[in-house]
């Protein structure tokens, strides 16, 4: 998963990313360390980033 990436990419912090999906920080920590999640999960993430699943889970 390119979470950790495209995150940083556009410069959003975990906390920011948090705010703007709705996922908790420490979700999205995991999500980076573990590169896997619950698709629920990883589909408001990728709606928030404006992204498909695909592309963040590359």
């Amino acid at each position: 998963m390119k979470l950790k990436e495209i995150r940083e990419e556009r410069k959003l912090s975990r906390p920011a990313l948090s705010r703007l999906s709705g996922i908790p920080v420490r979700t999205i920590e995991d999500l980076e360390k573990r590169d896997d999640g619950r698709v629920s999960t990883v589909k408001k993430i990728a709606e928030a980033l404006d992204i498909s699943m695909d592309e963040l889970c590359k």
